[in-house]
């Protein structure tokens, strides 16, 4: 069979990873957290990590894993909930970066994008140059946006270059941490060859386990096998495209700003589930992936989606609109958990998906998802009338500070959360371009302490005083909500700090 599909004779696509993006963010931000293990995830009971620090992968903790297990693994780490104000900032900035080297910038995630350096200004020079001419140039391209963003963020990149980005997606794996590395065109399938075939886009653990039980391991397992095979094996359009990657052969372009409509995931299973209690769970996975990569990309979602097929093959979907947008995994699982127990899987079910639809650039997570909780709670617990009882006493609302959340205090200016619990909050005074801070603990409602906006990682990236620009209104929207509330984890849930003597002062409530 003839193949269109080509890969360019110069390595001018080159895809961009931050490094342990949020951790590395809150590191930056947290002076005292520098060089100690940082886990970001959901701090609930069903919590599991968006990102951990290259000091925490040192004890087996990485992204996707549940918190819990993390806890065990790294218990002396810094967990925090997600700051994503922080990280769209963060994340503007390198954007910016890359769009002065071309107009066809493709962001994949917050901390994730390819560029078409042909299409940028210096495309006429790489069109008229020689190989290693072009390469050079491509090289010290790479080095200056790397040491831009360094010198704009204090975060470090990691970039790889090459003819398709197939190839320069891997090369930026293979450049982890804060490297470059550029795959000459020719050299795709040496490369590729040795590779166990997921690292190939579009291979998930079910064509995996096709692929396994076809004597598939290696990507030149592949590429060995043909064509006609793997489309027996996977069916043509699927088929095609694997072979074609596993031979190096990738045009697809580089497609600036992307706008997705909808972010979700799905598995197909090897045997059909047929205990309602088992498609819950998987739900529930599905849901907790699906939020991982709604955040990833700095969005929220108004609908969620269920998808299921069926032992038949016959396919359906159900949705629920939400009252907002949110990108809360607790509000995310229970709608799509409350979807599937409306679907009949007599006979079993072979697919499960889980999706958010009409998507947002912003969130009222912490709105909304306080407000579902609080009408559950007042579902288990009816407020008593006062016809019987006399006047009911108006409860005082309690605060609830996250660890890692920005804040401020009217005598000790910003700091962070460290832990809170007990009717207690525990906070570290210091910024981003300060010495590690002092830690001091005051009651969850003390008037003098409110939330902040995130500050800039360096000085000279701010737009003025705390009070001017940066400090918060008080409203919830200040500190994205994650799984954790105000005794999740306790003072605790940041434990890594080496402050002074006031690190013990606040109470830990169990977990």
């Amino acid at each position: 069979m003839r193949h269109d599909r080509q890969v360019r004779s110069l390595p001018s696509i080159i895809h961009l990873d931050m490094d342990a993006f949020f951790a590395a963010v809150e590191q930056a931000a947290k002076p005292s957290l520098r060089g100690k293990p940082v886990i970001v995830g959901g701090l609930g009971g069903r919590g599991v990590v968006s990102t951990a620090s290259y000091e925490a992968r040192r004890f087996g903790v990485h992204s996707a894993m549940p918190m819990a297990q993390a806890r065990r693994l790294c218990p002396n780490a810094a967990f925090l909930a997600g700051r994503f104000e922080a990280y769209r900032q963060v994340s503007e900035i390198v954007m910016g970066l890359l769009r002065e080297l071309s107009p066809l910038v493709q962001p994949l995630s917050l901390d994730e994008a390819f560029v078409d350096l042909e299409a940028g200004p210096y495309g006429p020079v790489l069109a008229e140059a020689d190989l290693a001419t072009a390469e050079r140039l491509v090289v010290a391209l790479a080095e200056d946006l790397r040491a831009d963003i360094e010198r704009r963020t204090g975060l470090t990149a990691s970039v790889g270059a090459a003819g398709s980005k197939l190839m320069a997606k891997i090369a930026s794996e293979q450049a982890k941490p804060d490297g470059l590395v550029l795959i000459e065109p020719g050299e795709e399938r040496a490369v590729l060859g040795p590779m166990p075939v997921r690292a190939l886009p579009g291979i998930g653990p079910a064509t995996e386990q096709v692929l396994r039980r076809a004597g598939l391991n290696t990507v030149a397992d592949l590429a060995e096998a043909g064509e006609a095979e793997l489309v027996q094996l996977l069916g043509r359009s699927h088929g095609v495209g694997v072979h074609q990657m596993s031979i190096g052969l990738d045009d697809r372009p580089v497609v600036a700003d992307q706008d997705a409509k909808s972010v979700s995931v799905e598995d197909t299973f090897e045997v059909d589930l047929a205990d309602r209690e088992r498609v819950l769970r998987e739900v529930d996975v599905l849901a907790a992936r699906c939020v991982r990569r709604l955040r990833a990309a700095g969005r929220s979602g108004r609908t969620v989606v269920l998808k299921v097929r069926r032992f038949d093959f016959s396919t359906l979907t159900r949705s629920e609109t939400l009252r907002g947008p949110t990108d809360d995994e607790a509000v995310i699982t229970e709608t799509a958990r409350r979807l599937a127990s409306q679907v009949d899987i007599t006979g079993g079910v072979r697919l499960l998906g889980v999706g958010v639809s009409q998507l947002a650039d912003y969130t009222q997570e912490d709105l909304f998802a306080q407000a579902e909780r609080e009408e559950a709670a007042a579902e288990q617990h009816p407020a008593p009338t006062g016809e019987d009882h006399g006047p009911v006493e108006e409860e005082a609302v309690v605060r609830h500070w996250l660890p890692g959340q920005d804040v401020h205090h009217d005598e000790f200016g910003p700091g962070w959360v460290q832990g809170s619990g007990v009717g207690r909050v525990t906070v570290r005074f210091e910024t981003p371009w300060s010495g590690p801070g002092r830690v001091r603990t005051f009651a969850v409602d003390d008037p003098a302490l409110e939330p902040a906006r995130p500050l800039p990682l360096r000085r000279d990236a701010g737009r003025g005083e705390h009070g001017d620009a940066w400090a918060g209104d008080g409203g919830a929207g200040d500190a994205p909500a994650g799984d954790a509330r105000a005794g999740d984890g306790g003072a605790g849930d940041a434990r890594a700090g080496d402050g002074g003597p006031e690190d013990g002062g606040a109470a830990e409530p169990g977990e």
